[in-house]
């Protein structure tokens, strides 16, 4: 599809270019703005990709770094605005213009360049060395590392020895320059290719379908694109540690500095924490096979039941990609799927559950699915007010797998333990303790397979990210009527293209 849609692209771009077309003189760059301060607008230029800024349910854009410039716009009561580029080589050169306050989006805080005896620069080490004096970057989010990845249904290279003659591609502009230029100094004998993406995920997709043999990536690109993008894997790593951080403009040096501050309080409060928790995975959340599985089925099943996920978020408000996701651990999206223990159906309901839900068959996928979205919804109603928002989901889902009474005892113990209570990384961290008899002999509800849930949440949230990347949300015709009467009277506006 690729390949087709850039052949397109090509094809369409010749034809006009021999059309004959009347001299139009370039409109002039937009000018800097001024100093985000009182009630002007923050405008925050950012790269689209996965976990960092993304579609959301009903539209919005949310992500790790899109969560995180609302809390600061919020935290200093600024309207705020975000505004897409097309590669980080477009959005530094707009930084470091002015043209928006703050660029975001997976960007690598400037190594030192490295020295190159052959004279080797990649065209984006210099565009950087032009812009560097206007930009200027706030303190690390988090740290990552360039690793090559290769297609898996192919060789897998071990050092740069094996890459001698292969050509190995990388976006342009990424920030990992100083490290790109030094390895073509290294290693002269690798065909090294540039590439334009937003994203570390178009290359990623390349690798993946085979149109790219090697690529080198981020380290965190590559594990959240392990189970969206099915045939490639990591072949090694190839340089230290870098952090991610936010671009400012040089002529704005307080606001780098109220960022600064801002950041280092989310640091200190668990807000970062949280974040990376829920956009940020330590490790891959469930097994390939897992990801092909689903992949397969969302072909051949999950178009006869996306009405029935639809149906039962009108009605619960529970997002349909994530009781598509329930629904696939629980019974592999089976409608007679029965468990050794006896609950059955799609989304594996027990008989009692079933009488306090109303459903009268649990084979019928329409009963068992809006019963279980309405269980959920029932579950995350009675979790205590100060559990927020992504945990207030994880916590949900640990109790549909093991009940609401042994996850209370696992929030008692991780108080004792000096832990959040609320905060789903802290008690997913003592539940499996419920297995020891030092601990379930003092809990409530006594002795409970406290690894279950913790591997349960992980693996639908594995699925749900995996869904959120190749299915739409659904919006509600009166909702998608509510929304655009919103942006009519105010709030965030909605994102704009540059």
């Amino acid at each position: 599809m690729f390949l087709l849609a850039a052949s397109l692209a090509v094809a369409a771009a010749i034809v006009l270019a021999l059309v004959p077309r009347p001299l139009v003189r370039e409109a002039p760059p937009p000018p800097p703005l001024p100093s985000p301060g009182g009630m002007n607008e923050l405008v925050v230029l950012v790269l689209p990709g996965p976990i960092l800024y993304f579609p959301g349910p009903g539209g919005t854009m949310v992500g790790f770094d899109a969560e995180l410039v609302r809390l600061y716009a919020a935290a200093r009561k600024m309207p705020l605005r975000f505004v897409t580029a097309d590669s980080p080589a477009e959005l530094l050169a707009a930084i470091a213009k002015g043209q928006a306050h703050v660029g975001a989006g997976g960007l690598f805080r400037p190594a030192p360049s490295r020295a190159d005896p052959l004279g080797h620069r990649s065209r984006a080490t210099v565009a950087t060395d032009e812009t560097r004096a206007n930009v200027q970057w706030t303190a690390g989010i988090f740290a990552v590392e360039p690793v090559v990845i290769y297609n898996s249904e192919g060789f897998r290279p071990v050092s740069w020895v094996d890459l001698e003659g292969e050509t190995v591609a990388y976006i342009d502009g990424s920030g990992l320059d100083p490290e790109i230029d030094a390895l073509r100094a290294a290693h002269p004998g690798v065909k090294w290719q540039p590439v334009s993406f937003p994203s570390p995920a178009g290359i990623i997709a390349q690798v993946s379908d085979g149109t790219v043999g090697y690529a080198i990536v981020g380290s965190l690109a590559a594990s959240i694109a392990r189970n969206i993008y099915l045939n490639f894997d990591v072949a090694f790593r190839v340089g230290g540690k870098r952090e991610i951080a936010w671009a400012v403009p040089a002529s704005f040096p307080a606001l780098r500095e109220d960022l600064d501050a801002f950041l280092a309080h989310a640091r200190r409060d668990g807000t970062l924490a949280r974040l990376t928790e829920r956009y940020v995975p330590e490790a891959p959340q469930f097994q390939r096979v897992d990801a092909n599985g689903i992949k397969e089925r969302m072909d051949t099943l999950l178009p006869q039941l996306r009405s029935l996920f639809h149906e039962a978020q009108e009605k619960t408000g529970i997002e349909w990609r994530l009781l598509a996701a329930l629904a696939f651990q629980e019974s592999k999206w089976d409608a007679l799927a029965t468990s050794e223990t006896g609950v059955r159906g799609m989304m594996q309901i027990t008989e009692d559950t079933a009488r306090h839900l109303g459903i009268s068959d649990l084979t019928d996928p329409r009963q068992n699915i809006i019963g279980a979205a309405r269980y959920l919804q029932n579950l995350k109603a009675k979790l205590p007010p100060r559990i927020a928002e992504p945990d207030r989901t994880w916590f949900a889902l640990a109790a549909y797998n093991i009940g609401l009474g042994h996850l209370e005892d696992a929030r008692i113990l991780a108080q004792k333990q000096k832990l959040n209570p609320n905060v789903w990384s802290d008690v997913k961290k003592v539940l499996p303790l419920l297995a020891q008899p030092e601990y379930y002999e003092k809990a409530k509800l006594g002795y409970a397979r406290g690894g279950m849930p913790v591997a349960f949440v992980d693996r639908v949230r594995g699925y749900y990210d995996l869904l959120l990347a190749h299915e739409a949300p659904h919006q509600p015709r009166l909702r998608m009527f509510a929304d655009a009467l919103d942006r009519m009277l105010g709030g965030e506006s909605t994102p704009t293209k540059r």
